[in-house]
């Protein structure tokens, strides 16, 4: 009778226990549902006339996120959804866009310029220039209709960059001798294992003028600035200020986000437009990233020069970033 007893109380317990394993699931998923729908779309319900902010962060790449948690959506589409959202919202009368990024990518960089460009021939869009907008950064800010800056951000930069690293005769100390089999003279273009030679680097060259060429004349229509002033005294990738940025001419007004959101509702004809922080939708693998991960002890002074503060840049790819930025 006792062991019939302790059997039933076993399978009691056990049955709890499992009860309690399945509520804590259903418990976990619920939380997971509330922090995704907490940190997606809009801040709060704003109804009548809006200025949609939206954020242009760190370095431009066109590489979508596929990691755990990620969402596969690259920077560039999550902007140009968000422009999207902001354009096709009847009640948003104008864009403010905040850029704080050193650049990136070439043709990421345009995509998102032509973005911009495209949204602010429909509804103004005014760019607030952060801590930095510097090479790629600015040159999707030429799509704006007005610029603006605080007087210590970093900008300009204007130019173009392609690095690669030579070791060929690394590998001839250490007596390794590489074998290339190619279809054309130029296939292993940038290789480090062996000299560039005059005709090879004459190419490069090319390749990233064709591309400054481009950059330079963007600036020089949204800014109505002369090619060749641009080319001699500002446009050698050269940091201004933002207060020096405005001197030249490479923004309009410099000040606080505040009052790129006065501009923008100045542009946009509606004084009382309250501003409307469009986000994109985090997901609940997302959510559970947030959960599994959660933020270091305040505490906690994590520096990592390597990978935080300048980005890990690919041998051969054409980039629009300040030469500092290039390691």
């Amino acid at each position: 009778m006792s062991q019939t007893k302790n059997n039933a109380g076993c399978f009691i317990g056990a049955l709890a226990g499992a009860a309690a394993t399945i509520l804590s699931g259903v418990g976990l998923i619920v939380l997971l549902f509330v922090l995704a729908a907490t940190r997606s779309g809009d801040e709060m319900v704003i109804t009548g006339p809006k200025i949609a902010h939206i954020n242009l962060e760190g370095l431009i790449t066109s590489a979508g996120d596929f990691g755990f948690g990620g969402t596969g959506q690259s920077m560039v589409e999550r902007l140009k959804a968000e422009l999207k959202q902001a354009v096709e919202d009847e009640d948003t009368k104008a864009i403010v866009l905040r850029i704080n990024s050193p650049g990136g990518e070439v043709t990421a960089s345009d995509t998102i310029y032509h973005a911009i460009k495209q949204a602010n021939a429909k509804k103004p869009v005014v760019v607030f220039m952060d801590s930095v907008a510097a090479s790629g950064g600015y040159y999707a800010a030429c799509g704006a209709t007005e610029i603006f800056a605080n007087e210590t951000t970093m900008t300009g930069s204007i130019g173009v960059i392609i690095s690669s690293v030579s070791y060929h005769e690394l590998l001839g100390k250490v007596g390794v001798e590489p074998q290339v089999f190619k279809s054309g003279q130029f296939k292993d273009l940038l290789s480090g294992m062996r000299e560039i030679d005059p005709e090879e680097a004459a190419l490069v060259q090319d390749m990233v003028m064709e591309t400054y060429d481009k950059f330079v004349g963007i600036v020089a229509e949204a800014r109505d600035l002369p090619e060749a002033k641009l080319r001699k005294d500002i446009a050698d990738g050269r940091i201004f200020s933002g207060a020096k940025a405005k001197d030249v001419g490479l923004v309009d007004t410099t000040g606080y986000l505040e009052d790129a959101y006065d501009r923008a509702r100045e542009l946009g004809k509606s004084p009382e437009a309250k501003v409307w922080k469009i986000r994109t939708p985090v997901s609940v693998f997302e959510a559970f990233g947030m959960v599994k991960n959660p933020a270091p002890p305040q505490n906690r002074i994590e520096i990592d020069i390597a990978d935080r503060i300048l980005p890990r840049l690919q041998p051969g790819m054409v980039y629009l970033l300040p030469s500092t930025w290039v390691h």
